[in-house]
Order: C-alpha cells, then sequence, then structure tokens
C-alpha cells in the first residue's frame, strides 16, 4: 500500500498493510486530516518517523470475528500500555510507554490501513458523513477546554488563534452561553466564528480588557505572549498549541497574579460525535482542499500555505 512516510523528509512509500495484533483491529482509512501538529512534525516534534496522521474516519475492515467489523469508526490517539501505573490509575492518556497514532511510535492515518486497539475505537453514526466524522478528534481536542477550566455563562473567554482548532473551540465555548472573543490574524476565518455568536478581532486591535479564562490554540509562541497579558488576576490561560521550540516564559507572569496555566490536550470523542450528529457543529466551512493520498506531498506543501484551514486526504485505494 502507498503511504505517506516520514523519515526526516516526507515521502510517498510503498508498505505492506499492517497486521492488527491482539486486541486491535486493522481500519480502512476514508479521510483523514491534516494538522498543525502534523506539520510540526516535519520540522522535528516528537522525532518521529512513521507513516504520518492522527485525524481519520474510515471502516474496520479486520480481523473477521471483530464485533467492530464492518463498522465506520473514528479513533483515540493514544494507546496505553495497560499496565503502568499512570494506567492502572485511570490515566492511560498520559501511559509512561504511550504510543501516540501518527506522532509517536505509531504508525498513523495517512495510508489506506492502520492498525489500533478496538479499546480505542468510537462508532460513528450513518447520518454523519466522512467530511464531518473525520473531524472527530480536533472537535474533542475542542471539548476538552471545557473540562480543562470549566465555563460558566457568566465566563468571558478568550481565544487567541483562528486556525481550525482555534474556531472550533471558539465554536464549542459559544455554545456552552459565556461571552466568547477570538483574536487572529485572517479576515475569511474569524468571519467563520461570528455567525455562532463570537465577537472577533484582528490581534493587533483587540480592544483593553482581561478574560477570565484565554484559551491559547495559535501555534505560536507569540500566542501564549497575547494570551498571558490578557488573563486577569486569578485566571486561567488554557495552552493547546504544540510546536518545535521554546518559550522562554517569566515566572513572576504566573507568580505575581496567581494565575493558572493549564496544558489541554485530547478530549472526549462521544461528545465530539454528538455535536456533529447533532448538526450542532457544521466543520464543511473549513475544508480548503481535498487530496487524494497518491498526491499527499502536494497535500502536505498547500496545507503549510499562509491562511490555510484544513486539507484533508483520501486515503482509499485506487481513489
Amino acid at each position: 500500500m502507498l503511504a505517506l512516510y516520514f523519515d526526516g523528509q516526507p515521502t510517498i512509500k510503498e508498505l505492506p498493510q499492517p497486521e492488527p495484533g491482539p486486541g486491535e483491529v486493522l481500519v480502512s482509512v476514508h479521510l483523514a486530516g491534516i494538522c498543525r501538529t502534523d506539520l510540526e512534525v516535519l520540522k522535528g516534534y516528537h522525532g518521529f518517523k512513521g507513516v504520518m496522521g492522527h485525524e481519520f474516519v474510515g471502516e474496520v475492515a479486520a480481523p473477521e470475528d471483530s464485533p467492530w467489523l464492518g463498522q465506520r469508526v473514528a479513533g483515540e490517539i493514544t494507546i496505553g500500555c495497560g499496565v503502568c501505573d499512570l494506567c492502572r490509575r485511570g490515566l492511560a492518556g498520559h501511559c509512561r510507554q504511550r504510543q501516540v497514532l501518527g506522532l509517536k511510535d505509531h504508525d498513523g492515518a495517512f495510508a489506506p490501513y492502520l492498525r489500533l486497539p478496538a479499546a480505542n475505537l468510537h462508532a460513528v453514526d450513518p447520518e454523519v458523513p466522512d467530511v464531518f466524522a473525520v473531524f472527530t478528534e480536533p472537535l474533542a481536542a475542542a471539548l476538552r477546554v471545557l473540562e480543562a477550566a470549566p465555563v460558566s455563562p457568566s465566563a468571558r473567554v478568550l481565544v487567541v488563534g483562528d486556525g481550525s482548532l482555534g474556531l472550533q473551540i471558539s465554536w464549542v465555548l459559544a455554545l456552552s452561553g459565556a461571552e466568547v472573543h477570538l483574536a487572529g490574524h485572517h479576515p475569511e476565518h474569524l468571519a467563520l466564528a461570528r455567525p455562532r455568536g463570537v465577537a472577533t478581532f484582528l490581534s493587533a486591535d483587540l480592544p483593553p480588557g482581561d478574560y477570565d479564562i484565554v484559551v491559547e490554540a495559535s501555534g505560536s509562541p507569540s500566542g501564549l505572549e497575547l494570551a498571558l497579558t490578557r488573563v486577569r488576576p486569578r485566571g486561567t490561560v488554557v495552552m493547546k498549541s504544540t510546536y518545535v521550540g521554546h518559550y522562554p516564559l517569566d515566572p513572576a507572569v504566573l507568580v505575581v497574579p496567581e494565575v493558572s496555566l493549564v496544558g489541554c490536550r485530547c478530549g472526549p470523542f462521544a461528545g465530539a460525535l454528538r455535536l456533529l450528529r447533532d448538526g450542532r457543529v457544521d466543520p464543511r466551512p473549513l475544508i480548503n482542499r481535498i487530496f487524494p493520498l497518491a498526491r499527499g506531498l502536494e497535500a502536505l506543501a498547500w496545507a503549510q500555505r499562509p491562511g490555510v484551514l484544513k486539507v484533508l486526504l483520501d486515503c482509499r485505494e485506487g481513489d
């Protein structure tokens, strides 16, 4: 099978079809999404080598005795060992030997087939089309913000970053009834948030004022700098960005105003699938282009263009 493989440089490579091990299934990938974190892999994130990609929707193709056979699914990306102290405490997402689909020690979704533990699967309702379901993983990550920093209807919240994830976060937060502001650099992106009740601003034009919660989803150290200047004393900054590089944090910006800085990663797939099924989130405006897998290198280049939101790969063999 052809796969989009990274080994210091991305290549389209012929690989053997993966074989599911005990407790695993083989998923025939329909669509996969290129995420900003995938672009960070190209810069050396996690030192990853292998088949890229972690956002997907597909159909279980094997083994034949699996109760999932023929079911359309999305899948959680973190694979725990099941035996370490963190796994035993119910923190498999932070397993000490964890693998992460397409990001750490486990081949990913930019291929016609992937293998994944059956325990990671979530069924996709028939009425949810593939172009919606492929957003399950990033939408779940957006929902995780509500768990990391519970948002009351009276809260004043700022999202920094108007990329695909930042937009989804602003949409989800707006559903909570809170006052939600979004700051970014692309007027055409900001326009996708306003119909959801989100007040939008170019970052340079963000008016004065503090926020109870600031969500940093810009993918850039400058986004964290802005977030830390706009959170109120004893407020919370939720950090969503992952990128190669370092931010020189002055401890005083946290200690003096008693600000909480909270890391926030993967989220609830079931909740994301409900939002997609019920039509409360329509991710289609985020899709810029869909490429066949054989043109994966072109797709990666397109995804790196300024202002591009979401690029999808059609991974079905023969398509």
